[in-house]
């Protein structure tokens, strides 16, 4: 027998004459529900109209931008590479076009950084997703894939024909052939890559003769995998549960930010209407659902703003399709604010309100770390000098009693051309001097540094009892080009007894 409790109605007596008895086992079924919902397949339908053909102009040109890249050429001389756009890790170096940038110099990634995602915002703020509709890399090669699906399986109907159907020769001819094309699409991504990190046409006769270093391999079969799960198999599920910017995105707009929205004013209430015929009280909206079968998230835009939209604006495509057909005007789904909806329905003016205080925020923000940037790169010297002074031992005391120093002497030279350096000694008096480890006694050292190259050397700093004081004694190096105008500077301390 179940064990039973007692739930007393609305209203209802409470004596224990007057219970209703609940099986709790019962109670328990109901409450136990999964957390797991089972993927349902999104088949959408080919959209035809002018954000459809924007989507394949970004598409062309991003893609294009990323295969291509990578063989550009960039003359910097003869000892520097040609490739425009280069990651040269064991050289630790990122070369684009003319700029050349060095390890120590990582904050003007930084700065591209920030201004990257600044922009996101700004967009953002302007335009809702926009970025996450045209541009993001899940994005195009998403609709790369699924511009390859259609051209082997059909467009919507035939697609779900054959996913519904039993296994034919035809089913399997077809599903094998448009992962093959996947894959095949995923291993040019992937090779695509791996070209921004070596010389391109010489990598690309390495991999052919198998003869390229392991790691590319390993990293050509790790993007081919990624491309593959996440623009082929996961596809929306991507967007709507691994990014997190549908989370963000809702903290960058506002009322006054266009988002692609359904004007449920003019469109309900929804029905099918012919061509020529009096709706009366009928809405604009047929009730066709061709914004849904077209939307690649598989939502309905007209329940309104929702996480999983991405603002492609193909639902607008084929809203504005069907309002041709049937005679009626467009953009019943249109690009708009929500205060422009609210206003419409209050029979005021619509307008758009770019200049607010969050787009100027973020636009001044673009705007200072692009001067500051600029400003660093256009000022930003050809030759720079670090003095490393030995802690171990401090200071050695020599025979005639002098005091030694020991220093390591890094010359940085960015110019693709060899330079020879003089050093001098600021302090003590003017009483120090400079021993080159390695040179001659009684000549004058001579610091040559390579083409855009990193040398160092080690020095003595020696110095009468008599030039110093008890402790640290503030020197300063100077760096002098010969036969130049390069100059760098570096202030450091000499250590004497106290």
């Amino acid at each position: 027998m179940s064990e039973s409790i007692t739930a007393p109605p609305p209203g209802a007596d409470t004596s224990a004459a007057a219970v209703e008895t609940v099986d709790v086992k019962a109670v328990n079924r109901t409450e136990q529900r999964s957390l797991y919902k089972k993927r349902e397949k999104i088949f959408p339908k080919r959209a035809r109209g002018t954000f459809r053909r924007l989507k394949w102009a970004v598409m062309a040109v991003t893609l294009s931008v990323y295969y291509l890249a990578p063989w550009l050429r960039w003359d910097r001389g003869p000892t520097a590479p040609d490739q425009a756009i280069l990651i040269d890790m064991p050289a630790r170096r990122f070369y684009f076009f003319f700029i050349e940038i060095w390890p120590q110099e990582v904050y003007y990634l930084t700065g591209l950084l920030i201004i990257a995602a600044l922009t996101l915002f700004l967009l953002t703020s302007l335009a809702g997703r926009v970025w996450c509709g045209y541009a993001c890399p899940q994005t195009v090669w998403t609709d790369l894939f699924l511009v390859v699906e259609r051209a082997i399986e059909g467009d919507r109907s035939a697609r779900i024909r054959l996913d519904r159907g039993r296994w034919s020769a035809n089913k399997l001819f077809r599903r094998v052939a448009k992962h093959v094309a996947w894959l095949l699409i995923a291993v040019c991504t992937g090779g695509a890559w791996v070209f921004y990190f070596a010389d391109a046409p010489t990598l690309a006769r390495e991999l052919a003769a198998f003869e390229a270093p392991t790691v590319a391999y390993i990293s050509i079969a790790v993007l081919t995998g990624t491309t593959y799960l996440l623009g082929g198999l996961a596809r929306e599920q991507v967007c709507i549960y691994m990014c997190p910017w549908p989370r963000v995105q809702a903290a960058m707009i506002d009322e006054e930010s266009l988002i692609v929205s359904y004007h449920p004013g003019r469109g309900e209430p929804r029905g099918p209407i012919r061509k020529g015929q009096d709706p009366g009280v009928q809405g604009d909206c047929i009730a066709c659902n061709q914004c849904v079968v077209v939307c690649p998230m598989g939502i309905d835009i007209r329940d309104g703003m929702q996480l999983e939209c991405i603002s492609c604006a193909l639902c607008i495509d084929a809203c504005n399709e069907v309002m041709d057909k049937v005679g009626r005007p467009k953009n019943l789904i249109s690009y708009d604010t929500i205060a422009n909806v609210s206003r419409r329905e209050r029979g005021e003016r619509t307008r758009f309100h770019p200049i607010r205080p969050r787009t100027l925020l973020y636009a001044g923000l673009i705007v200072l770390v692009g001067v500051i940037m600029l400003f660093g790169l256009t000022t930003r010297a050809d030759l720079d000098v670090n003095v490393l002074r030995d802690r171990n031992p401090l200071f050695v005391t020599l025979s005639d009693g002098s005091i030694r120093n020991g220093y390591t002497l890094k010359i940085l030279n960015k110019v693709h051309a060899d330079r020879r350096f003089d050093l001098a000694l600021e302090g003590l008096e003017g009483q120090g001097r400079i021993k080159l480890i390695g040179a001659a006694d009684d000549a004058d050292p001579v610091f040559q540094v390579g083409p855009d190259r990193l040398r160092s050397f080690r020095i003595f700093v020696i110095a009468p009892p008599a030039a110093l004081g008890g402790g640290a004694n503030d020197v300063t190096f100077v760096l002098t080009e010969r036969g130049g105008d390069g100059q760098a500077r570096y202030d450091s301390t000499f250590r004497a007894p106290e």
